[in-house]
């Protein structure tokens, strides 16, 4: 953060200065440089990586000192410099790819942990409750899906519950009867 200054040809012969052109920026960074530190270890999975991510937010920090009118708003402008720098480092990360002999195959799924599998019986389910008049349909949405009580869905569709008890139970068994859902179980 300090810089070597010769400011004439003259004093060059004698023993160089060391000067700070802003130095209440290196004493805001002794004082603020744990909480920003946090900050940038929040935005990085790697201490080392918010350790560069802070140091590059300022230096950018530092470079625009002199822009930066109002010093009690330091710690928002060192924070913005802070995230849009990681977005800038997101952007551009590049992503390796190597050529191997053997492709990494993941190790084959069995039975009902099958994504395909689950899938294919949740378009079936769809179906099945597609095929349900409209007034099951509506209950069985809401009472399973929508996670509705018995009394919660009486109210939306402006029913009793006995009516939504009686019309779920018939609905549930129709989808029991479903050809495609039998070949499911």
């Amino acid at each position: 953060m300090t810089t070597l200054v010769c400011t004439s040809a003259s004093k060059a012969a004698g023993p160089a200065t060391r000067t700070l052109p802003y130095p209440s920026f290196a004493s805001y960074v002794k004082a603020r440089q744990p909480v920003l530190l946090r900050t940038a270890r929040s935005l990085t999975a790697n201490p080392s990586d918010a350790e560069d991510l802070l140091q590059t937010a300022l230096t950018k920090t530092y470079v625009a000192w002199e822009r930066i009118e109002d010093h009690r708003a330091l710690d928002g402008y060192v924070r913005r410099a802070l995230l849009n720098t990681r977005t800038s480092q997101w952007r551009k990360r590049k992503v390796d790819e190597f050529a191997c002999d053997e492709l990494p195959e993941p190790e084959p799924v069995t039975g009902s942990d099958d994504p395909a599998e689950q899938q294919a019986l949740h378009d079936a389910m769809w179906r099945a409750i597609m095929r349900l008049p409209a007034r099951q349909r509506a209950m069985v949405v809401l009472r399973y899906y929508e996670d509705l009580s018995e009394v919660q869905t009486a109210e939306v569709l402006g029913v009793s519950v006995g009516t939504v008890k009686s019309a779920v139970s018939r609905a549930l068994g129709k989808l029991r009867e479903d050809p495609e859902l039998v070949l499911a179980r």
